[in-house]
Parts: C-alpha cells; sequence; structure tokens
C-alpha cells in the first residue's frame, strides 16, 4: 500500500486546512462544504456514513459466518495493517475478580477514494489517489463482564497531538506533529495504526483492535441488510440553493433506507437540526442503534442468500489489524458484542468546543475518557463494585527507580477561572516529597498552569513507573498519572483540589456521563432527527 505524507495547509476560512478536501472536491461529491451563510463551520465528517457498516460488521459477520466458515476466501477479501505505529503502548487494564477484561474497538472510516467504485461514490475526480482521511473515528467499548457497551465518536476536526508513527510498508517515520492539527490526518501517517496511536496518546485508553471500512463498503453492506429505519420529524430535502447537500430527500416520519440513501443518511449535514457535524453523529447514533435492532429482530436474515452476500459484503470491507484478521477472529468478536442488550448500548460524542472553525475536548470528555478506562457504564446501570481502597489498577510494567533518583518537577496549577493562584503550593509540595525521600523533587515556579484535578505526567514509557511512584507516595490515584508529550521528565502539577493542606484527599468521582456527551439509548425507537426549516419542502 502506498501512502503520502499529509502536508498542513493553511487554516484560515479562505484556505481549506489541513485535513479536509477543498470546495470543488467536496462540492463534486455531496456538496457539503459550503455555506452557511458565509460562516465557516467545522466540517467533521462528511464521508461519516462508513462507521456504521464497521461498528456492525462483526455482528453482521455473526450472524451470517457460522454458515460459511469453510469458505477460505472470505479471509482473502480481509485487508490487513497492523495495530499501533507509535512508540507508546498503553497498559492493558488490570482483569476484575472474574478474570476479565475490557474490550475496546477503534472503528475508522476512511475517504479513500482508491477504486472506481469510491471514486464514483465520493465524487472529486481530482482526490482520486490522494492521501485518505480518518473522517470518521468511534470507540467501541465493551465492558469486562460484557454486559454494557460504550461507543464515543470523535469530530474529525477534533484538534490532537499525533504522535510519530512508522508505516509498516516502507518504514518510512512520521515525526509528531508541531503543535495540534486535526486528527483526521492521523490515517496518512503510516496507516490506521497511527491512528489507533493518536487515540490511545489523548484518552489514555488501551485499544486492542481497529476496524477500517470505506464508501464502498457502506452501499453493499446497508443493500445487504436490507433497510435500516431512520426517522424524521419533517420532510427533508438535503439540498440548498448553490448545490451543497447529500441530497437525502424524505417525506416525515419512520422510513427503511439502503444503498445509496442509507449513505446520503450519514453523510448528511444540510437540513439536520443546526447543520453542524454535530447533528450527523447523532443521525448516525440512530442509525446504528436502528441497525443493531434490525440484526437482531428480523427473521428474514435467517435466508440463506442473504446471509452468504452479507458475508462476502462484510469481508471485501473491511481493514482490521492482526487480531482480526480471519473470519473466525470476526464472527468470535460478534459473539462477544451480542451478548449486549440494546438498551445496554450507550452511544456518545466526544464533548468539545469551538477554537475557530475547528473543535478540542473539554474537561467533560476527559470524564467520558475516565470513564471508558475504568470500564464505568455510561448508562448509570453498573452494579455497585466494591473496591479495596488499597487496590492498585494498572500498574505499570515499569520498575520505578529508587525515590532519592526519580526527578520531579512540581508546578503549581491551582489557579482557576475564579480565584488565583494559591502561595507557595508548588514549594510545598516539593517539600513534601524530599521528606518522602525524593530527594530531587523541585519547585517549577516557571510555570502556572490551571489543573482541576492533581495530575502527575511524564514524557516516555520509561519514565512511567516512576511517575506512578511519585504519585502513589502522596496518595494520589494511578488514574491520574498521564503520559504527556508536554513535559520533558517526571512532573506534578498540583491542581485546584489540593489548594492547602499537606496530605491529598482525591475527590469523590462522579462517575455520571456528562450531559454535553448526548447520549443515546440503543434501544430508543422513539429518536427522530429534527430537520432545520429551510431544508424541508411540502
Amino acid at each position: 500500500m502506498t501512502r503520502s505524507s499529509v502536508q498542513v495547509e493553511d487554516a484560515r476560512p479562505d484556505a481549506p486546512a489541513a485535513g479536509e478536501r477543498d470546495d470543488a472536491a467536496e462540492s463534486a461529491g455531496d456538496g457539503e462544504s459550503g455555506g452557511d451563510g458565509g460562516r465557516v463551520r467545522p466540517r467533521r465528517g462528511r464521508r461519516a456514513l462508513r462507521w456504521t457498516a464497521v461498528a456492525l460488521a462483526v455482528l453482521m459477520i455473526g450472524t451470517a459466518g457460522a454458515g460459511y466458515l469453510y469458505y477460505e476466501h472470505l479471509n482473502d477479501n480481509i485487508k490487513k495493517d497492523e495495530l499501533n505505529l507509535g512508540d507508546h503502548k498503553v497498559a492493558e487494564p488490570t482483569p476484575n475478580a472474574a478474570g476479565q477484561t475490557p474490550l475496546n474497538i477503534l472503528v475508522i472510516g476512511s475517504d479513500a477514494r482508491d477504486t472506481e467504485e469510491n471514486q464514483e461514490l465520493g465524487g472529486a475526480r481530482e482526490t482520486f489517489g490522494s492521501t485518505p482521511l480518518a473522517d470518521v473515528q468511534m470507540l467501541v467499548h465493551l465492558s469486562a463482564d460484557r454486559s454494557n457497551m460504550s461507543v464515543v465518536s470523535m469530530p474529525r476536526d477534533t484538534l490532537v497531538k499525533i504522535p510519530k508513527c512508522t508505516d509498516p510498508d516502507d518504514g518510512k517515520v512520521y515525526p509528531a506533529s508541531e503543535g495540534r492539527v486535526m486528527t483526521n490526518q492521523s490515517l496518512g501517517h503510516g496507516g490506521p495504526g497511527c491512528t489507533v496511536a493518536t487515540w490511545q496518546e489523548l484518552t489514555g485508553i488501551h485499544i486492542d483492535h481497529f476496524v477500517m471500512v470505506d464508501f464502498a463498503g457502506v452501499v453493499s453492506m446497508a443493500d445487504a441488510v436490507g433497510g435500516v429505519p431512520v426517522c424524521v420529524d419533517a420532510n427533508i430535502h438535503s439540498r440548498d440553493g448553490q448545490g451543497h447537500g447529500s441530497g437525502l430527500k424524505l417525506e416525515k416520519g419512520t422510513h427503511p433506507v439502503k444503498g445509496e440513501q442509507a449513505l446520503q443518511w450519514l453523510r448528511t449535514r444540510y437540513g439536520f437540526e443546526d447543520g453542524s457535524d454535530l447533528a450527523r453523529a447523532k443521525a448516525q447514533h440512530m442509525y446504528m442503534s436502528s441497525m443493531v435492532r434490525e440484526l437482531r429482530e428480523n427473521a428474514t436474515l435467517s435466508n440463506p442468500g442473504k446471509l452468504r452476500r452479507l458475508a462476502e459484503e462484510a469481508t471485501r470491507a473491511l481493514t482490521v489489524d492482526p487480531g482480526l484478521d480471519t473470519v473466525k477472529k470476526l464472527y468470535d468478536l460478534s459473539a462477544e458484542l451480542r451478548k449486549v442488550e440494546p438498551e445496554r448500548i450507550t452511544m456518545t460524542t466526544m464533548p468539545n468546543r469551538y477554537v475557530g472553525a475547528r473543535v478540542e475536548p473539554t474537561e467533560d470528555a476527559e470524564q467520558l475518557f475516565r470513564l471508558v478506562r475504568e470500564d464505568i457504564a455510561l448508562d448509570g446501570k453498573d452494579a455497585k463494585k466494591e473496591k479495596d481502597p488499597d487496590e492498585k489498577s494498572e500498574v505499570s510494567d515499569d520498575p520505578a527507580a529508587a525515590d532519592g533518583e526519580i526527578a520531579v518537577q512540581v508546578r503549581n496549577g491551582t489557579r482557576t477561572d475564579t480565584q488565583g493562584a494559591a502561595r507557595e503550593r508548588a514549594n510545598t509540595v516539593a517539600g513534601l516529597l524530599v521528606d518522602e525521600g525524593f530527594a530531587r523533587a523541585v519547585a517549577d515556579p516557571s510555570v502556572l498552569p490551571s489543573e482541576e484535578r492533581t495530575i502527575v505526567r511524564y514524557p516516555s514509557a520509561d519514565l512511567e513507573g516512576d511517575a506512578q511512584r511519585v504519585a502513589e507516595s502522596l496518595g494520589i490515584p494511578l488514574s491520574s498519572v498521564r503520559r504527556s508529550t508536554d513535559v520533558s521528565g517526571v512532573t506534578l502539577v498540583v491542581g485546584a483540589d489540593w489548594r492547602e493542606g499537606t496530605a491529598y484527599e482525591p475527590p469523590v468521582a462522579d462517575d455520571r456521563t456528562p450531559e454535553s456527551a448526548d447520549a443515546l439509548n440503543g434501544a430508543d425507537e422513539a429518536a427522530c432527527m429534527h430537520v432545520n426549516p429551510a431544508f424541508t419542502w411540502s
């Protein structure tokens, strides 16, 4: 596979930014790139249909696979790529009392125009063979006890730092991004394994597998399923006076969509709610929930011909990591996913805020990531878990150096929006560490960050054990130890939760899913997309 480097382009409103196709390319396809009265909006994943087919492909294969495992050519259909192309490998979570661990699968939707079929569906002839973008990224989290599933979508234009990645095909090294760039560029830095590495760097969540699909896969698989019911609260035609829009045209009510109409539904931004990609993500979540229900309830899927077609289309559509590179492995995964009832599936979008025409994660996003890291159900229906207060989770395999040999910088991050920094906190906490035997702990008065919670950061895997040892000595939970390229050594930032005193008391965990995650329950059959009055018809 040949890939080319993605260049960081001018992000001005009058110039297409890196990670976006230009307006001419967009209008040649579904036209989702213009307008909004001249106002520039983040265009997160106009090609965002693919994830639906991807996230559910494993379920489809599970339905079809039992009768067709003997077809060796199905295995040949499946394309493979490396799981993680970065240097950092996040530690696997500690098994629960029953020896079970969660399963995290990153679903990637590629906008590749590398075949005639993909080109016809995506439009824009000048983009044929160009560097693909990961325009859809969605983490599927299956709980350790297999009782619930959480889905977290990340907008394609989220600003992140892409780590150094090495292309497994030609050995090309892509250096870490200078500053933050759009997350969808990660796919062009060596392949889907770099998208995985970027997610792990941002979230601290260990990712077990990825599944990637393209344009043609969505259409063929939607046809194979036979249609997915979707709902709009008014007549809709996604097309404006300049020709922008997916072309979706539906009457008010619930209708089954398949093939290219399903593609239109999943790509529609113009016409849904405020015209932003947040509305598009909501429509995608509704489609996914409905498809799950159809796969569980539709008796026609027992038809051998449909099952065979489904298996064929699903395997052709997928690119996976080596851990999922056979029909048998995908079937086993689907069996795990099928254990979760729709009412225990929660779909969310990463909480974000605008930064110009882009977005960045908010504090609520970190809350959402923490819930996934700690395997806490997003629907709030977890059974109460009794925890040993002295229990350590996700302890690093990296052994810590002797306390006296660990260099620690301590910074005062107690400043908030309403309060100035507490005086002398860095000096006080550095003194506490020295008293504990960390002779190389020093206060760093040159940086005054702002942190809601006290946190210990470290730059590389070889310092993870040292960072955890520092946290342990002060009673800081391991969940507050994070890798970061913003620091050059073990760095403790005293947060607003420790403005005074010498004993750190971890705040009581709030395990509620943030409202800003816009959660949708997988069993919600009443969900219906709101149509913007400017895109209705009679």
